[in-house]
């Protein structure tokens, strides 16, 4: 029997606007929507092909009031939620949601020491994908940690869910560590920029062309904020944000007849093996 434990299982979006959001990721993605409300909860499922793959629902009242803003959560599956809640809160972390029985299996809503902010999830009752499956269409394929320190971030995520380093990754000013869980590398952690929001974790959706995604994205009244830029082997990646405000991302070959003229450079950012390293602007020099 396969472990999934420790390894992204669910992904959920909350939002202000769940009919406009529905409709923009529907168009941008490709993915279909199956209603999965309960008496108590207003609750849409997102599908690729005819698999669950995320949740979509309303951002409650109270957190709009106490300042949470649209956005997009992975939920990590764990085999024992209650001893885990316990081991993050003795590393440092918050409790939003503690663990409580679900439409989609038994929850808890945390953040790290550094207040970015993931689920748990145990028993998930929505269906499980293998790690294997990430590279297809309409999936996540990668998740990425905009970290208050990298190093920090890895050591605790490591001792929580056994996640292992891979590859690093260096420039003149920063280190994108790549990381593995359930035996598959799949995402990273750097250190953001002092000028970024506050820590986030980004997900990457994979679609078959990168070019007409954008374009989907700004047509639906998104924001691509940067150029997307390639990666080793063919791939395009775009930062993007969705009309009511979640970040998120997009991954994707290009098509061999755009004309949108994009280029390996990006905000300071340039392609290297798998993501992007930020590079800041060399210091004025007097004459």
């Amino acid at each position: 029997m396969v472990d999934y434990a420790g390894c992204f299982a669910w992904y959920e979006l909350m939002t202000t606007d769940v009919a406009a959001a529905e409709a923009f990721y529907r168009n941008v993605v490709g993915w279909e929507t199956l209603d999965a409300s309960t008496p108590d909860l207003a609750y849409t499922l997102f599908t690729a092909g005819k698999a669950p793959l995320a949740g979509l629902i309303e951002l409650p009242e109270a957190g709009r009031k106490q300042g949470a803003w649209p956005r997009w959560m992975g939920y990590v599956e764990v085999n024992d939620i209650e001893l885990t809640v316990s081991r993050i809160k003795h590393l440092g972390g918050a409790v939003y949601v503690p663990p409580t029985d679900t439409n989609i299996g038994v929850i808890s809503v945390m953040a790290d020491p550094h207040a970015a902010t993931f689920g748990l999830v145990k028993g998930l009752k929505a269906g499980r994908r293998q790690p294997a499956e990430s590279g297809k269409l309409g999936r996540v394929g990668w998740h990425e940690l905009h970290a208050a320190d990298r190093e920090k971030a890895f050591a605790f995520y490591s001792e929580v869910f056994g996640w292992q380093k891979a590859d690093t990754e260096i420039n003149q000013t920063v280190t994108y560590q790549l990381f593995s869980a359930g035996g598959q590398t799949i995402g990273g952690m750097f250190t953001k920029l002092p000028d970024d929001p506050l820590p986030y974790w980004l997900f990457y959706f994979n679609v078959e062309d990168i070019d007409a995604a954008v374009e989907r994205v700004t047509a639906g009244g998104g924001k691509v904020p940067e150029d997307a830029v390639d990666l080793l082997g063919g791939s395009w990646i775009a930062r993007c944000v969705d009309p009511q405000g979640a970040t998120f991302a997009l991954q994707g070959k290009r098509s061999h007849d755009s004309k949108l003229g994009w280029s390996t450079e990006w905000k300071g950012f340039s392609s290297r093996g798998r993501l992007l390293a930020p590079k800041r602007d060399p210091e004025p020099t007097s004459e």
